[in-house]
């Protein structure tokens, strides 16, 4: 039984917070309350003359919550939500100018053309996507995801599906007229360095017990409660303020009854009794241990303890595993050893050298958590394509072998080739182990060569997150579509009856065309941590 609710604390107020002397009327998102009150501010329950400031979301929700006549009067600031959050970042109030909402009270369509700031150390923006604004969060909770479905275990011969399976909801997501807001884009991919990824993150003592239970869960081949845990965390990490009390996330999309009492306990007690039995429950214990091992899956890690295995010296004898699995038995913990930002783009640039080399004109994007901004990676996911549609082909070959003259890359683990042949949309694979130069620590490498007209959908597929990618696929399947890393297809009936994909993808140059045509809010790479 999960312990009792304890009531949420208010805290003190400080005289010379940040936002002293600011009197605020929130639009929605209450959760921003006890910050605001924290660091000096006044929130007021309606909008009346002392306010000097109202946050919204964006202009439709605001007309939707507040009286036009009664805006009309208000003389203060009304503004986005994200000036809060890089005045956070930035230790300091931030300019109120470029986050100011454009709110025309005059009747007819309201959109949201105000815009915020980008951030001075951005240093290359992708060119197919290249925007001037970011754009507007909102609730996009409308698009349930019930299960994570599509997994491919590596010991059956397949690749991960890194369109479905959780690997490493928020209500933040960004809106209003993607179309109108970016300039036109090129029909030619490029390079990309994402804006970093900085989430406040004050409550690490509730996302590392989420972070155990999903490698639990997802060991076991549970993948439902692994993804709920796994769309749990970035919610919380955007979380501005130290959770004290679960009723304080409470109306916080994706965290349900459930996650709520996980939270309430882990708060009062420091620790949840859900983990710590799994922890003492020896099977799950070593099913989880051996699941952690590159190319074991749920199916293999149960054979394994079946046999009496219990540690992972122990799986240094058994014969049945294959050259993959020994070698991610091999370097397990160079494997789970966590890639710094820093490192992951100097490799980026040595990849691009090497290519450049061998191919001119070739895109090489590292995309994963890198391209989303994330402080560090788990391995680098690199999409690879070249604009004139026919280069590409039989460039990893090449590639794989130039990098291991150069000692980058050390060992295979999977390679497979399909652009010569055709097949599989001719898309060529390669994952294995590198090493950052001067090093010997063994870093997970994965390369997927795209034919142009459908390297917008790989370049999604692989930048993530998991959230957004299943997103994504269930809207296409609500608008009759298929949609993969391999192209968007409109759904067939096969003679069974059951739904198929046709055989030709519709083709976009973009990114954002694929956004617009699904009729999702465009996001920029660092925005996708949903």
């Amino acid at each position: 039984m999960a312990p009792k609710r304890t009531k949420s604390k208010t805290p003190s107020p400080d005289p010379d917070g940040m936002f002293s002397g600011m009197v605020v009327f929130l639009v929605e998102k209450e959760i921003w309350k006890q910050k605001l009150v924290q660091m000096g501010a006044t929130v007021e329950t309606r909008l009346s003359k002392k306010v000097t400031h109202v946050f919204a979301m964006n202009v439709n929700v605001l007309l939707q919550q507040l009286d036009r006549e009664l805006l009309k009067r208000f003389k203060g600031s009304v503004l986005i939500y994200q000036w809060l959050e890089d005045s956070l970042r930035q230790g300091e109030k931030a300019s109120e100018n470029p986050y100011l909402l454009d709110v025309n009270l005059e009747g007819g369509s309201n959109q949201d053309k105000s815009f915020v700031k980008e951030s001075v150390d951005r240093k290359a923006s992708s060119a197919d996507e290249q925007s001037p604004q970011k754009k507007f969060r909102s609730s996009f909770d409308n698009v349930k995801v019930f299960q994570a479905d599509g997994v491919v275990d590596a010991e059956k011969g397949a690749e991960n599906e890194k369109y479905d399976s959780p690997r490493s909801c928020d209500s933040l997501l960004l809106t209003s007229s993607p179309a109108s807001l970016s300039p036109k884009t090129p029909s030619t991919p490029s390079k990309d360095s994402s804006l970093a990824y900085c989430p406040p993150d004050l409550n690490r003592n509730i996302t590392e017990i989420f972070g155990k239970l999903i490698n639990i869960y997802r060991a076991l081949g549970d993948d439902r409660r692994s993804f709920s845990y796994y769309k749990a965390i970035p919610v919380i990490e955007k979380v501005p303020f130290k959770i004290e009390s679960a009723e304080q996330v409470k109306d916080l999309p994706g965290i349900g009854k459930s996650l709520q009492d996980h939270i309430q306990e882990i708060v009062t007690t420091g620790k949840l009794s859900k983990l710590e039995h799994f922890e003492a429950d020896e099977k799950v214990r070593t099913i989880s241990l051996f699941g952690e091992v590159w190319g074991i899956g749920p199916a293999t890690a149960l054979k394994l303890y079946d046999k009496g295995h219990r540690t992972l010296d122990d799986l240094k004898s058994e014969e049945s595993l294959t050259q993959s699995q020994k070698l991610g038995l091999k370097y397990f913990d160079d494997i789970k050893t966590r890639i710094p930002r820093n490192e992951v783009q100097e490799m980026e640039q040595l990849l691009q050298r090497a290519g450049e080399e061998l191919l001119p004109g070739v895109v090489i994007v590292c995309g994963g958590s890198y391209r989303r901004g994330k402080s560090s990676c788990g391995d680098m996911d690199v999409v690879i394509t070249h604009p004139d549609g026919k280069s590409h082909k039989g460039f990893l070959s090449r590639y794989v072998k130039r990098l291991k003259d150069m000692k980058f890359l050390r060992e295979d683990l999977v390679f497979s080739v399909h652009s010569e042949q055709g097949t599989n949309s001719g898309v060529d694979t390669y994952f294995g182990l590198c090493t950052y130069p001067g090093q010997e620590l063994r870093r997970r490498i994965d390369f997927k060569v795209y034919p142009r007209d459908i390297h917008a959908f790989g370049l999604i597929a692989w930048t993530g997150n998991d959230v957004l990618n299943r997103r994504l696929r269930l809207l296409a399947e609500s608008k009759g579509f298929r949609l993969d890393d391999t192209g968007l297809f409109p759904a067939t009936r096969a003679s069974s009856g059951k739904q198929a994909r046709a055989s030709v993808s519709l083709k976009f140059d973009t990114e954002k065309e694929v956004f617009d045509f699904l009729g999702f809010p465009w996001l920029e790479p660092h925005e996708r941590n949903l």
